[in-house]
């Protein structure tokens, strides 16, 4: 089923025009545990496409909040046809570590709760929502993240909450997917 869906994304994508300079921009946003990693493996297994993952753009359990901001930074030059950078979060570190650059390509995928800031709207060819089951997205969450993340899961929950409010995501969406089991 995530190949089908990534098929149907990439077409979606690609029946628009570039968006990100000559290139693509796939945003796939939801909330934890919905699904929207295994969709862009999926993506990536299709297309060979680069992939950013926001979580590794965020600062800590409290960046949610300036996360759009720091994935803006990171397309602007990418739109003006330049080559960008991002830095990755160290999650046990607790701490900014080293910086990727990121040239432009046909397809950028970015993932993750956030991914797909309405600060950067114009910029994203396909906006993907993918949603599950709160028990379902939970289980799922704590089981790839363990107890890592079962502290922080009320406070998380509530957080991108409500950003997906604030920012309207899922009725921006291009395409909307749930994932039930």
């Amino acid at each position: 089923m995530p190949t089908d869906r990534a098929a149907e994304v990439l077409a979606h994508a690609l029946d628009a025009a570039p968006t990100l300079g000559a290139g693509r921009l796939i945003c796939i946003d939801g909330p934890a545990g919905a699904g929207k990693t295994t969709l862009a493996a999926s993506l990536v297994g299709l297309t060979g496409a680069q992939v950013l993952h926001a979580d590794e753009l965020l600062e800590g359990w409290g960046g949610l909040p300036r996360l759009g901001a720091t994935i803006e930074a990171v397309l602007r030059p990418l739109a003006a046809g330049q080559p960008s950078q991002w830095r990755r979060w160290d999650w046990h570190a607790d701490g900014w570590a080293e910086t990727h650059p990121i040239t432009p390509a046909p397809v950028l995928v970015i993932d993750g709760v956030g991914s797909g800031a309405a600060a950067y709207d114009e910029l994203i060819t396909t906006l993907v929502w993918v949603e599950a089951p709160l028990e379902v997205r939970r289980a799922r969450a704590l089981a790839r993240d363990g107890d890592d993340f079962a502290p922080h899961w009320e406070q998380w929950a509530a957080d991108e909450a409500a950003l997906h409010a604030r920012e309207r995501t899922r009725e921006r969406a291009d395409l909307v997917y749930s994932t039930n089991a």
